[in-house]
């Protein structure tokens, strides 16, 4: 999760925590139980939402509701400071008779510094790793059946979150897609593996919701990043996503909407091909014509380093 520091004596600071909650073997141990369950299995996993979550920040101990699904998505007051933090979430049994001791998990908070005027909303599917989901059978092979250790990043990403990391050390990193939240321990996994720097996930739960068989991924992302630019109102951020999917067009709608919240726009192009690039260069100018934004494009992280640092938003060596 992330949050906002305390500013006042009297505290006003929070915390929003997000997690999920599924049924585990009891003898298991908590690290085996996450590793264990990859590809196909994660989306089989059985959550629970009869019961309640206990979270310990710091000296302050709440009770927040497990949603359905096993979503758990709360805002906690906590007198916190800038910068990562721990915390402590074990399930309470909603019946006494249930009741007894639950094991703890420890999970990493991000606590954006009030002084920060810098941040970095990344989507994950074909601008992390490859997903290829504009080709859905090339996507659910690498989706449900592909080894993890056997995914690949998009060439030059993690290089170019990294240079933006060491330049802005206190900036907020955020991981908004539409993929579910049953796969946040394989993509942790696999930032850690490749080196990208670590940060909070804004994912979605798995399945149909009460009026549509598959929940919007674009209604999702509409609405994250919303509440970030309402929960961070100084925070100019870098948006960075690809064109198989609605990046393009969801992060145009942000940029008119709140182009104070914007520093720039990455678009990474699935095909990076001559004619490609040349479309990429009149969008951004078509882009660049209906609101005060950057816009870059390019297929992979280097091309858009090489773009950021030529337009002086990232620093050169």
């Amino acid at each position: 999760g992330y949050g906002a520091p305390t500013r006042t004596p009297s505290g006003d600071g929070w915390v929003r925590v997000l997690a999920r909650v599924v049924l585990a073997k009891p003898d298991a141990p908590a690290a085996q139980r996450a590793a264990k369950v990859r590809g196909w299995r994660s989306f089989f996993s059985t959550p629970t939402d009869d019961q309640e979550l206990r979270v310990r920040i710091g000296e302050t101990s709440a009770t927040i509701p497990i949603q359905r699904g096993g979503i758990v998505d709360s805002v906690v007051e906590a007198r916190l400071v800038a910068g990562w933090h721990e915390i402590a979430l074990s399930v309470v049994p909603r019946e006494a008779a249930a009741a007894g001791t639950r094991e703890s998990v420890v999970a990493s908070v991000f606590i954006v510094d009030a002084r920060e005027r810098f941040g970095l909303i990344s989507d994950v599917d074909d601008t992390v790793w490859v997903t290829a989901l504009p080709r859905p059978l090339v996507a659910a092979w690498n989706t449900f059946f592909v080894d993890e250790h056997a995914r690949i990043q998009v060439s030059g990403m993690s290089v170019l979150y990294e240079r933006i990391r060491r330049e802005h050390t206190a900036a907020p990193i955020v991981y908004l897609s539409t993929g579910a939240w049953n796969i946040a321990p394989t993509l942790q996994r696999f930032l850690t593996r490749n080196l990208f720097p670590p940060g909070p996930f804004l994912l979605t739960d798995w399945g149909p919701t009460h009026d549509r068989f598959f929940r919007s991924g674009r209604t999702h992302k509409h609405a994250q990043l919303r509440r970030l630019a309402a929960e961070f109102p100084d925070v100019r951020w870098l948006l960075v996503g690809d064109d198989g999917q609605h990046d393009e067009q969801l992060y145009a709608e942000f940029a008119r909407e709140h182009p104070q919240n914007v520093a720039a726009v990455c678009i990474r192009q699935l095909t990076p091909t001559e004619a490609v690039l040349a479309r990429g260069r009149v969008r951004a100018a078509a882009h660049e014509a209906e609101s005060p934004v950057r816009w870059f494009f390019a297929p992979d992280g280097a091309g858009l380093l090489e773009q950021l640092i030529g337009a002086g938003i990232v620093r050169g060596r």
